[in-house]
């Protein structure tokens, strides 16, 4: 199967992939580097040969009789072809330095060095005049590639120098393969580098892994993993040092939800059932009914029926302690008046003898409609029941500071006594004057739970006559 060069890439390894860019990019510099050096050299070398053209043109220019006078002209065999060298044909005699010659107004040759230069039409046009600028061109001679200069002479005529480049053409192509040798050398260089930097960049994340990895399979929680120095490999360690803390307080919490449920869960239905196997014994043994008189029976009807109540009602309790994240509603902007006074309505049906004062301001808030119903509707429940029979509650809404949302809630009842009042918020916590009375322990712990979700707080002080107050802030 061909792989795509983006699922080939991440298919490879992280060593692989730091050793690849390492490689690449001091590969990239290398060839760069070669690159420019190879041009800069070849930039050079054209310079210089247009700088020695030009300054021998303008040295013959400047005198061309004395140079011909000089020079007795090209030297020829009884043909009037070129003289050539011990190869014979097609191996003409080198010059030593440029090769010149001077044309006349016509653009014929007046004389020059051994070796012809052709005359093109470009050097025609500058001996006659009709170009009055000097023309670099060019020009094959035989087997060998030339350089030519062609400058006007004053009052009519040219110069012409040429020179070989086969020789500056020899030092770029050994230049360009020792850059070549040099590149490669590089390259290979840099890949042992790549894996060497690779090596040791990743040898503390793989201690990490492997600490991870050890954890993993030993569920080991209590063993923080060791971490050296400030650098970021340190600062990983240390963020999966703070996972496994959370994970391991959230293992405990959880641990300690399941055990605290079953301690609670046990005590209705150990009643649940002795009443039931007591019920079924007498319907087993009709002759043994006389033993329960029926104002017995109703009552032993009566309060397993309170205890049914209240086993749904910690079953309720403890699912919405335990909710995930994903099954919650959705986050979505309200107005928080309008979540009390529907949670108002369900407490004054529970407990229709209490007096209810009321003063709820408009505020908008952003969270979970059911969830802040249920915990407004906790409170209420908790000051109705502390509250005597014709008892008031007050309830209060307001915007004390900006930016913030406050709903106080005032019962009449004896208050909280100044030992619980730290632990009226923690799971299952009872205190001494509730346990005679109906509850799971649980509904504060929402209470507190879900203004934390909200990003609120939720306080419970003495009240200033007599009861507790109970204070809740949202964020507007």
């Amino acid at each position: 199967m061909k792989l795509l060069p983006g699922r080939w890439w991440r298919a490879r390894t992280l060593h692989a992939r730091l050793s690849l860019l390492v490689t690449g990019a001091v590969g990239a510099a290398v060839l760069l580097v070669a690159t420019g050096a190879w041009i800069a050299v070849r930039e050079i070398q054209q310079h210089q040969v247009t700088l020695e053209l030009s300054s021998d043109a303008a040295s013959i220019a400047a005198n061309p009789d004395q140079w011909l006078a000089t020079e007795s002209s090209r030297t020829r065999d009884a043909g009037d072809h070129p003289v050539w060298g011990k190869g014979g044909p097609g191996h003409r005699a080198r010059e030593i330095g440029p090769c010149w010659q001077i044309l006349d107004a016509t653009g014929a040759a007046a004389g020059g060095s051994r070796t012809t230069l052709p005359i093109t039409d470009t050097a025609k046009d500058i001996a006659a005049g009709t170009v009055q600028e000097a023309v670099q061109e060019k020009v094959t001679l035989g087997p060998d590639s030339y350089v030519m200069l062609t400058l006007p002479l004053t009052g009519g005529g040219a110069v012409q120098v040429g020179m070989d480049e086969d020789a500056s053409s020899r030092v770029l192509t050994a230049f360009a393969a020792l850059l070549a040798l040099g590149c490669a050398a590089g390259i290979a260089g840099a890949a042992f580098l790549g894996r060497t930097v690779a090596r040791a960049g990743l040898a503390p994340v793989e201690r990490l892994t492997s600490s991870v990895e050890d954890v993993a399979v030993t569920q080991d929680l209590d063993h923080p993993i060791e971490v050296q120095g400030d650098d970021e490999i340190a600062r990983l360690g240390r963020s999966v040092n703070a996972m496994l803390a959370a994970i391991d307080g959230s293992r405990r919490a959880q641990r300690t939800l399941v055990e605290d449920a079953g301690h609670e869960l046990r005590t209705p239905l150990t009643s649940i059932r002795t009443n039931v196997e007591l019920l079924l014994e007498l319907e087993r043994r009709p002759e043994l009914a006389h033993r329960l008189p029926p104002e017995e029976r109703a009552k032993l009807l009566a309060d397993l029926d309170a205890q049914v109540q209240e086993l749904a009602t910690l079953t309720t309790e403890l699912v919405e302690l335990a909710r995930e994240e994903a099954t919650r509603e959705a986050i979505e902007p309200m107005d928080f008046s309008d979540v009390v006074s529907a949670a108002l309505d369900r407490v004054r049906i529970r407990a229709p003898g209490l007096i209810y004062d009321t003063a709820l301001a408009p505020v908008t808030v952003s969270g979970r409609p059911g969830e802040l119903e249920r915990m407004v509707v906790n409170v209420l429940d908790n000051a109705a029941k502390w509250s005597p029979p014709g008892g008031t509650v007050e309830v209060r809404l307001t915007t004390p500071e900006p930016g913030w949302a406050q709903l106080t809630v005032a019962d009449s009842g004896p208050g909280i006594a100044e030992e619980d009042r730290p632990h009226v918020f923690d799971r299952f916590y009872r205190a001494a004057a509730a346990r005679s009375m109906p509850g799971s322990g649980l509904g504060l712990a929402i209470v507190a739970q879900t203004a934390t979700q909200h990003g609120g707080t939720v306080t419970a002080v003495p009240a200033p006559t007599t009861g507790t107050l109970m204070t809740i802030r949202l964020p507007i």
